[in-house]
């Protein structure tokens, strides 16, 4: 990897977004999105962008849809070509951290090829280095860290499995799992070592095969 995405210089940005589910297969689509900063790995909530997508067709609601995106609230909200250049701006260049982030990107890279993210840091992958026979899912290590109030108070109004409550959820997990796993001193470089994925052809068309409620 470049030196110049290293070390202190390395840009992260928390991203998860909600999805019709992967049994639509390539009619999967984008049905809400959150970015947020961060900054000494801690959320910067002043740059935080999330929006709801309509993905301009019905969305059958099936237990795996995310609390509260039903069509009427979808029909309302931007498509997704209206919202690629924001996306884009926040994205390009950084490294995208996230719980199974894989799943994530290879959603927004089928939907948005031209977003170019520098590489990937699954929150996942980290507390897999811990403990691989605890449940880590995003609600069970929140839980387990006694995190769940935090990410309340700073994704007000939003709920778990939806894309702000998650994103804000990984975004807090980042420094503690790093911590455990690697040392309170542990540096961005570590960190890619550890669980930094690098933008692939492969990566993108396949993501990661966990299960996201582990």
């Amino acid at each position: 990897m470049a030196d110049s995405t290293r070390g202190e210089r390395m840009k992260l940005v928390a991203l998860d977004l909600e999805g019709s589910g992967a049994q639509d297969r390539e009619r999967e689509a984008i049905l809400e999105i959150a970015v947020v900063p961060l900054q000494g790995r801690r959320p910067d909530l002043s740059a935080t962008y999330s929006t709801l997508i309509n993905p301009e067709r019905p969305i059958p609601q099936h237990r795996w849809i995310s609390p509260g995106l039903t069509d009427d609230v979808l029909s309302t909200a931007p498509a997704l070509f209206d919202v690629q250049q924001h996306l884009a701006a926040r994205i390009d260049g950084v490294y995208l951290v996230g719980h199974n982030i894989g799943v994530d990107w290879r959603l927004l890279h089928r939907k948005c090829p031209d977003i170019t993210p520098a590489g990937l840091i699954d929150t996942l992958r980290l507390a897999r280095t811990i403990d691989r026979k605890a449940g880590n899912s995003l609600a069970a290590l929140i839980d387990r860290y006694a995190l769940t109030s935090d990410v309340n108070r700073l994704a007000s109004g939003s709920v778990p499995h939806r894309a702000l409550w998650d994103t804000i959820a990984a975004a807090l997990l980042l420094p503690v799992l790093a911590a455990s796993a690697l040392g309170p001193g542990n540096t961005d470089d570590m960190l890619l070592a550890a669980v930094g994925v690098p933008i692939t052809h492969s990566t993108a068309a396949t993501g990661f095969q966990a299960a996201l409620f582990d």
